[in-house]
This record gives C-alpha cells, structure tokens and sequence, in this order.
C-alpha cells in the first residue's frame, strides 16, 4: 500500500460510542442482509475489502487499532462504494463486548496476529484464554473461526487456546487446515502465496 497517510475522518467513532449492541441490520440497511461477521485486526485492510466485494449480502465489521490503517480501510470502502464494511478504530478486547450480542456472530476472522514476542507483551494476544471463551458465545451454533498466521509457535499455540476454550476442529485436535483456492488471501498472505512461505490455517466451528 505504500506509505499511509492519518486521515482525518475517523472510523466508527459512533460505535466506540455506543452503549449497548447496535442494530446492525439497521446500521448496514442492505436490502437482502446476509450474515455478520468480524475481523479483529484488520492490518492493511486487504482481506476485508476484498472479502466484503466478494461478499455483498455479508455484513463485515472490521477492527482495527492503528488510526492511520483503520481510516485508510474507511476511506477506500467509501471509494469502492462497499456498503457492506464497516470499520472501527478501537481495542477489540475492550469494544468487541459493548457491540455484540450473545449468538450474533455468523464468523470471526483473526489473521496474522501480532506475536508479541517480549514474554512482558504477551498478555495483548487476542487469544487469551478468557477473551477466546467469550469470542466462542458471540458465535451462532454453526458459527466459523477463521485463524490464519505465518508464525508457527503462534499457531499451535492459538490453536490449543481455541480447542481449548470449545471450538470445535473438524479436522481433530491441534489439526492444521490446507489452504483452499477459493479463499480470500490478505495483502500478507498474497506473498506468501508467491513465496511458498508457510501459512498456519485453522477453521473452527460452534457446535
């Protein structure tokens, strides 16, 4: 993408806002809505924009921290004109539980989280145990978990933390997922797609 610049509209300051969950049907106002999803972390924004072109009935709420990367992922789906996007600058620890009811949640997409290498940094994983169990109620019976990460401890780390707090892997315990040709690759993924650098997947359900 370049060098970013901070644009100066911010994104989804009325959600950071808001005190209880949001209609989101009603935020969205598409004609034919379709299920509702969530990326925490979304980095460049390449998946979600993607994603949300490929998807047009799906509702996608996409979080990121980083100001400068939240309103450059606004500001192009404007441009695109993807109704279907909505982007929050925020924690995701501290906001995802403001914003979504229990059994809400059709998919939650988490890719290439941040490792955190220093052990004193650690505790600002998303899956932490805790935070990971509470991920799991905002999911519909049925509901997907969708992990991705080019770091191999994060991934098998991740994965236990998901298995354990009750997803369920289709594949068996501690079983990684092929990638598929249809699925969406982040900006990240694409070059790993080119480079044969390892991708860790893992696609988890609610039972």
């Amino acid at each position: 993408m370049g060098r970013i610049p901070l644009r100066e509209e911010a994104a989804g300051v009325e959600f950071i806002a808001a005190k209880t969950p949001p209609d989101w049907v009603g935020v969205f106002g598409l004609p034919d809505p379709g299920g509702l999803e969530l990326e925490i972390g979304a980095g460049a924004g390449g998946f979600a924009l993607e994603y949300a072109r490929r998807n047009p009935t799906t509702r996608f709420v996409a979080f990121e921290w980083r100001k400068k990367y939240a309103r450059e992922i606004h500001f192009r789906a404007n441009q695109k004109g993807l109704r279907n996007l909505k982007v929050i600058e925020g924690d995701a620890k501290l906001e995802v539980p403001k914003l979504f009811l229990p059994e809400s949640l059709d998919c939650i997409h988490l890719q290439f989280p941040d490792p955190w290498w220093k052990r004193a940094h650690q505790k600002r994983a998303i899956l932490q145990l805790d935070f990971t169990e509470f991920l799991l109620t905002r999911l519909k019976v049925g509901g997907r978990f969708d992990f991705r990460t080019d770091v191999e401890d994060v991934g098998v780390k991740g994965l236990a933390v998901l298995e354990q707090a009750g997803f369920h892997n289709p594949l068996g315990p501690g079983v990684f997922h092929p990638y598929e040709p249809d699925e969406v690759p982040s900006t990240r993924e694409r070059r790993y797609l080119v480079s044969q650098h390892p991708v860790y997947r893992a696609r988890l359900i609610r039972r």
